[in-house]
């Protein structure tokens, strides 16, 4: 059974936008792949110049919580070190 050319369209359309979709995924992989290289180097920048990449990792997760959630881990922090006599 032979399909007819509205048939076909459809499909085309879809393979199309399918394509669209995972050309755009690869692109923003090989992005994020270079931002990620771009991010180390910083870091070994930062070792190098004297500063804890530990801390300062730290440091960037603290900043992109909300104000209210640093203050409560900050409380329940020093409540366990007095918990255990820190």
């Amino acid at each position: 059974m032979a399909l007819d050319a509205t048939e076909e369209k459809p499909a085309n359309v879809a393979g199309e936008r399918l394509r669209s979709i995972v050309d755009r995924i690869e692109r923003l992989e090989e992005e994020r792949k270079a931002l990620g290289s771009d991010i180390k180097d910083i870091y070994s920048e930062a070792k190098s110049a004297g500063f804890d990449v530990k801390v300062l990792r730290q440091l960037i997760r603290i900043r992109k919580q909300e104000p209210a959630e640093i203050e409560e881990q900050e409380t329940l922090l020093d409540v366990y070190r007095r918990a255990i006599g820190m």
